[in-house]
């Protein structure tokens, strides 16, 4: 819509090329509240760009509504991120008044009156809301490692790299073009016709160094920064389609070689999952044809007259069948190795009474899969956090009954079964003085 109404033309492109991204795509499909996040930030910020381009109060208004529900899908990061955002364009063009103009009073009710009920709400529920939640798990996660999450200060490069697949290459292809044309003519920033470019670049490279100086790193963090990336392509797309044979032919090689490999890396998923590496048989020696095949094809068409108007379209193909590809020969594979669902069910198919979950020694991902499945809290004994009744245990395989009896002195464990794809069992364990017949869905 924004598109549509601010920069006709390119609202094909732009909304195709962000559905498809890697990054968009996969943390679609994931129990996370990254991409709530990632979705009403990216609405926020483009309804503030309709207001700063066209004066509408009704965009200013929409930019405080979505950066409301923002901030109830994930916290203070969402107008942290947008303030930071504003206030670094603002410099950019040399324009105060900028940041001044965006506090508007009815926009900061609007905010209020959606986001403080919940906050409100839950604090008085749990009084330890606003330490856990607002201190440790936002504040306390970005300033220290107390989750567990290290990473090096280049980790996101790599990462949004991957999460902006198939469009990398131009979506950096645009980002440095843009700079250069800054660089050239630093009065450039201020010239209306650039504000858009301007406004995406901060977009997209501010969070990437902001998360960049977090001591607690996860993928997922960097989801709000990909639609500007997407997007700075599609307005350097709209500029650029009406040149013929002037796009770099570096940059064409490399993106068709990047899109083509999507489709052999859809049929060999499995054979990478479970071997770690590549063998030479059929299925090689078909996939690496297939993708000589795509690369050609997508080459020779961007050389072409139309040139990067034909971008979309090229290199959607290899999306779609890579996508195809995943769900019709995969998606069971991924299901019961990589999901969390297969447990939770067959904890269900136990369980009927909905007993407490915790786990020990589990990855991350598991937690956030049974959180999401079993539509509880999960309880972490590494943390200390042992359910003082009845309760499921889920552990790997290498965990024992003794080792578990060791940190549930005067309880009782007891094997119930276990998922061996994902090397993971679940036991039950008793409150004190409890023994396995009152356990009544056994």
């Amino acid at each position: 819509m924004f598109l549509r109404r601010f920069r006709p033309g390119l609202q094909l492109d732009g909304s195709l090329i962000t559905a498809s991204a890697a990054g968009i795509v996969g943390f679609s499909r994931a129990a996370s509240m990254d991409m709530p996040l990632a979705a009403t930030f990216t609405i926020a910020m483009l309804a503030w760009y309709g207001w700063h381009e066209s004066g509408r109060k009704l965009h200013l208004a929409g930019f405080y509504a979505f950066i409301a529900v923002g901030t109830l899908a994930k916290g203070p990061i969402a107008p942290l991120l947008a303030a930071l955002i504003v206030i670094a364009f603002a410099v950019a063009r040399k324009n105060w008044g900028i940041v001044g103009k965006i506090f508007w009073l009815p926009g900061i009710l609007i905010f209020l009156l959606i986001a403080a009920p919940w906050y409100v709400a839950v604090q008085l529920h749990n009084p330890e809301f606003f330490r856990v939640f607002i201190l440790e798990h936002n504040f306390s996660r970005f300033g220290t490692n107390r989750y567990h999450h290290p990473q090096p200060v280049w980790f996101y490069l790599p990462v949004v790299i991957i999460a902006l697949l198939p469009w990398a290459v131009f979506a950096f292809t645009a980002l440095v073009a843009n700079l250069r044309a800054w660089w050239a003519d630093k009065n450039a920033t201020r010239q209306p016709d650039n504000a858009f470019s301007i406004f995406l670049m901060i977009w997209f490279v501010l969070p990437l160094l902001f998360f960049s100086l977090s001591q607690s790193k996860l993928p997922g963090y960097i989801l709000p920064a990909i639609p500007a990336g997407t997007l700075l392509l599609t307005e350097y797309v709209g500029r650029r389609a009406q040149s013929v044979g002037n796009n770099s032919v570096l940059a064409i090689i490399l993106h068709s070689l990047t899109a083509a490999s999507l489709l052999p890396a859809a049929l060999l998923l499995q054979f990478i999952a479970l071997q770690h590496h590549l063998s030479w048989n059929r299925a090689m020696v078909l996939a690496l044809v297939l993708a000589v095949i795509l690369s050609l094809a997508i080459g020779v068409t961007l050389r072409l007259r139309p040139g990067l108007r034909l971008l979309r379209f090229v290199t959607l193909a290899p999306v779609i069948l890579a996508i195809a590809a995943v769900l019709r020969l995969n998606a069971n594979f991924i299901d019961e190795r990589y999901s969390a669902r297969p447990l939770s069910d067959a904890i269900s198919h136990i369980d009927n009474r909905s007993l407490p979950t915790a786990i020990y020694q589990v990855s991350r991902e598991t937690e956030y899969g049974l959180h999401f499945y079993r539509n509880q809290r999960i309880a972490r004994y590494e943390s200390g956090e042992i359910p003082g009744g009845e309760h499921i245990l889920v552990a790997p395989h290498s965990i024992t009954i003794s080792q578990i009896n060791d940190k549930l002195p005067g309880r009782r464990v007891s094997y119930l079964g276990g998922d061996s794809l994902q090397a993971l069992d679940y036991f039950w364990v008793s409150p004190p003085g409890m023994s396995m017949e009152h356990m009544h869905t056994m």
